[in-house]
């Protein structure tokens, strides 16, 4: 049954994605996961506080069956479908990581440096965090979706607006982890 602790190959992995894209193609459905705070915030009362937030929650409410099955799945494939706390990187992304003060990269499977309890203690990692967690929302809601709806669900139905979201998704990430990341953890 080791199998079952690999990772699934791409072979399984994208007829699986590609049925539930199609499913959802036939009911008129987009997959994404950015939408879904809209939902919930909408769900928390947001909408006295500004008119983006007003609509018809009930008409998503789909959607908030995918996060939910998106954290029971999270929860099965790392205790369950899971036998190594570590993710396999190259060992020279280790020893960059470690020359940039992560001492937890190569043994543990998040950076404790970053989403250990001690963050916030740190105010330099709070701020990095919340100034991370500001811009990718912003740009979220700019791009009209986040990084899955577009790349999974836009490309797959041939949108235009989802092949340059995408592409400056990665134009982005390509910049913070060469330029941005070692900037900002070597000082």
């Amino acid at each position: 049954m080791n199998w079952i602790y690999d990772p699934w190959p791409w072979y399984i992995g994208g007829p699986m994605i590609a049925l539930i894209l199609f499913l959802l193609l036939m009911v008129g459905k987009n997959f994404g996961m950015s939408s879904n705070l809209r939902t919930f915030c909408t769900l928390c009362g947001a909408g006295n506080a500004s008119s983006f937030f007003k609509f018809d929650w009930k008409a998503h409410r789909w959607n908030l069956i995918v996060v939910i099955g998106a954290v029971i799945g999270g929860y099965i494939g790392a205790h369950l479908l899971s036998n190594n706390e570590v993710v396999a990187i190259h060992p020279d992304t280790i020893t960059d990581l470690k020359n940039m003060g992560f001492e937890s990269a190569g043994s543990s499977y998040l950076p404790t440096e970053l989403f250990d309890n001690a963050i916030f203690t740190n105010p330099k990692t709070l701020l990095l965090l919340s100034i991370g967690g500001l811009l990718v929302g912003f740009g979220a809601r700019y791009a009209g979706g986040c990084t899955s709806g577009h790349a999974i669900s836009g490309l797959s139905n041939l949108q235009r607006p989802s092949l340059i979201a995408v592409i400056g998704f990665f134009i982005g990430g390509l910049i913070m982890i060469h330029l941005l990341f070692p900037l900002v953890f070597t000082l």
